[in-house]
């Protein structure tokens, strides 16, 4: 059987090799570490310490601040200096809460469980809820929300977004290649909320040592299957990966339990693991920091709150001053200003380049080629929208399905003219959403 797919998409360089074959190293934070109340989509987190207080590592030093919202630990023990708006990687100022570490990393006790099989429903949730475990693939969304839907009857595949689609990303691979127990196990717990589910792990086809490993560990498992999947982007798209794996469709107006599907990443499932069985709250995540600009590209092992300059500098620091540094892949991350912002429970990758492609090519007419119609993986005209985009005009933009896009940036990356598609889309995109929310 050949490997599953979805149509459109596209193949760009990979990248991977400059950091793939890199172990996974922690990398301990030093000085001062900032928590930005902001990691997840939904509402900030609460402070639940003061200015001058001392923590543990492991401790909440914020509560959620509703269903949608997430609990915050802290990553380091020390004591709280401040708590202040701080700049993050998108550039917005954020209220944050301020810890200088005293380097003895003194931990709370955790509450772990002997058998996770002995637990309610209700027990994991809240488990998985106190631990502040969010989506770590990048949108941050709260996993006990996206784990307790409407009709959990109706749920049938728990899919694990194994893809790692994006370019020269490689800490979900190396996740899989060392832990690959561990992603099981984070499975296994997710499948006991769903009586009528099967677990599916969707690996792209660039990874085969991770497959062989998933298969022999999930060989006497009834319940649990790999999926070989096509290497191509965006196969991690969430809309993308329902597709190939169960060839069932959703849109914009539809979440994945609507198709009776479940979605989490790789470094989500094992974070599920450690807050339901070793009773762990996220404080820890791999990320790769890669490109050509990196002395030693590496994957590492780090504590959220960490200075990105603390990451660059565990890699050897930069062999060539980079032209643009990018948080995230080089198709949807974002360019960053500078390195002096913390790390999140969403920070995956850091990317330093030499040169900055986009740059160098200024974008020149439209030669209406199509080609960004056959990249587009939601069957849209990406350069008619662009020019609604463009000139402002709202009401054509949404009849043409604007709203559909992924912003997963296919279509400008094979543009011979060089045009900024995506951009255009997503601002525009943007300001359609924001007008809606205004006539609420």
């Amino acid at each position: 059987m050949g490997s599953k797919t979805f149509k459109g998409g596209v193949h760009p360089f990979e990248g991977k090799e400059l950091a793939k074959n890199s172990p996974i190293k922690e990398v301990l934070p030093k000085g001062e570490l900032v928590f930005p109340l902001s990691q997840h989509i939904g509402a900030p987190a609460t402070p639940v310490v003061a200015v001058g207080d001392t923590v543990l590592k492991g401790q909440k030093i914020a509560e959620a601040g509703g269903f949608v919202s997430s609990p915050i630990y802290s990553s380091v023990s020390g004591k709280v200096t401040k708590i202040e708006k701080r700049r993050v990687a998108v550039g917005d100022m954020v209220n944050s809460i301020v810890i200088e570490s005293d380097g003895e990393f003194k931990e709370v006790e955790y509450h772990p469980v002997d058998d996770v099989t002995t637990l309610s429903k209700e027990e994991i949730i809240g488990r998985v809820k106190e631990a502040g475990v969010v989506g770590m693939g990048g949108a941050g969304f709260p996993t006990h929300v996206k784990l307790s839907p409407k009709e959990p009857d109706k749920i049938e595949y728990i899919i694990a977004n194994c893809a790692e689609c994006e370019p020269y990303l490689t800490a979900d691979y190396r996740r899989m290649l060392e832990s690959p127990e561990d992603l099981v196990a984070g499975m296994k717990i997710i499948l006991q909320l769903f009586d009528n589910a099967k677990g599916v792990f969707g690996v792209e086809n660039n990874k085969p040592d991770c497959i062989a490993k998933l298969k022999e560990l999930v060989k006497d498992e009834p319940r649990m299957e790999v999926c070989e999947l096509m290497t191509k982007y965006p196969q991690g798209g969430e809309r993308q990966l329902i597709y190939a794996v169960t060839g069932r469709a959703i849109n914009s107006k539809m979440l994945p339990a609507d198709a009776g599907c479940i979605v989490d990443n790789v470094e989500t499932m094992i974070a599920v693991y450690n807050a339901v069985k070793k009773g762990v709250p996220v404080m820890k995540r791999i990320a790769t920091i890669t490109g050509d600009a990196i002395a030693n590209p590496s994957n590492f092992l780090y504590s959220m709150g960490t200075p990105y300059t603390q990451l660059v500098e565990a890699a050897g620091g930069f062999k060539t001053e980079p032209e643009k540094i990018i948080s995230g892949g080089p198709m949807m991350g974002f360019a960053l200003f500078g390195l002096d912002v913390p790390t999140t429970k969403t920070t995956s990758s850091l990317l330093c380049m030499t040169k900055d492609a986009v740059a160098a090519n200024a974008p020149i007419a439209c030669i209406n080629c199509g080609r960004c119609v056959e990249a587009c993986p939601e069957n849209l005209i990406p350069c008619r929208l662009a020019q609604f985009g463009n000139t402002g005009r709202m009401e054509e933009f949404e009849k043409w399905n604007g709203l559909e896009c992924i912003e997963c940036g296919s279509c400008s990356y094979v543009c011979p003219s060089r045009r900024q598609v995506a951009q255009s889309v997503k601002t525009m995109k943007k300001l359609v959403l924001a007008e809606k929310r205004k006539k609420k």
